[in-house]
């Protein structure tokens, strides 16, 4: 499972809590999504609010650096900030693939869940993770940052 400790060691710079203890067991790109214990990374205008993701169990964020984080984020909420969330998202599911391959036999995964069919297997709607992974470049290639105003 993907870890504040995996998520820090990516993003240097952070606000909010620094427990290393959280665990994340999602990883979305939908504020409207059920993301028990999430990590949410918007990955454009569409993805929803913070607080939406907040509401839907999102305990951290992913943010663009030099974008205001809403007002109404408490404090203690942790926020990785990167150049561009996309790339970070890159990273964190490589970061991700390199665990599953040294750990097979992991009971407890983290769930990846993005808005883009064309993230998703081209045959069925899993979500493969070697799939994104595979497909993220081409994906944001046009997209712009994500963030609220």
């Amino acid at each position: 499972m993907l870890t504040y400790q995996d998520v820090s060691s990516l993003f240097s710079k952070a606000t909010g809590i620094k427990d290393e203890n959280i665990r994340f067991q999602s990883v979305s790109s939908l504020a409207g999504a059920r993301q028990p214990k999430g990590l949410f990374v918007p990955l454009s205008s569409e993805s929803g609010t913070l607080q939406e993701a907040i509401s839907n169990g999102a305990v951290a964020a992913l943010w663009p650096e030099g974008e205001k984080v809403p007002t109404y984020a408490p404090n203690h909420f942790p926020i990785f900030y990167t150049q561009d969330n996309l790339k970070g998202l890159e990273e964190i599911m490589n970061l991700y693939l390199n665990y599953l391959t040294q750990h097979e036999a992991t009971k407890e995964k983290t769930e990846f869940i993005f808005s883009d069919k064309g993230l998703l297997n081209q045959t069925d709607e899993t979500y493969d993770i070697a799939v994104m992974a595979e497909k993220i470049n081409a994906f944001g290639s046009n997209q712009s940052k994500a963030g609220e105003e």
